[in-house]
């Protein structure tokens, strides 16, 4: 099965809307759809986060599988300070996942966003 995250832009309120909608469906008896989302408060906290270079980072994870920061950052011919930097931020917002070997890896197959005006 492949794993899916939802990109959302909107208040913090948004999130708690979406878990009390949750607990009512709990309640009612209905079934629990599991959602992986990734709430951000505008369009330019979404451009910030996803930068150009931090798209390419995920971009070449996706398609090479776990690598080291160091092989990471040589395979981007990018400083590894910079692209240490940009996986400890993708990965503190659960966009990159670290290993237990210490590699790194997106667990994602598709990252949808919504952008409400």
């Amino acid at each position: 099965m492949s794993r899916k995250l939802e990109i959302r832009l909107g208040a913090a309120g948004d999130a708690l809307d979406r878990f009390e909608a949750a607990w009512h469906r709990v309640a009612e008896g209905r079934a629990l759809r599991p959602l992986e989302i990734l709430s951000l408060s505008d369009l330019p906290s979404l451009l910030r986060t996803l930068s150009s270079a931090r798209w390419a980072l995920l971009q070449k994870l996706h398609e090479e599988g776990p690598l080291s920061i160091y092989e990471l950052a040589k395979r981007l011919d990018r400083d590894y300070k910079n692209v240490h930097t940009d996986v400890t931020q993708l990965a503190a917002i659960r966009l990159i996942e670290r290993q237990g070997d210490g590699r790194v890896a997106v667990p994602w197959e598709l990252l949808r966003a919504e952008l409400k005006l």
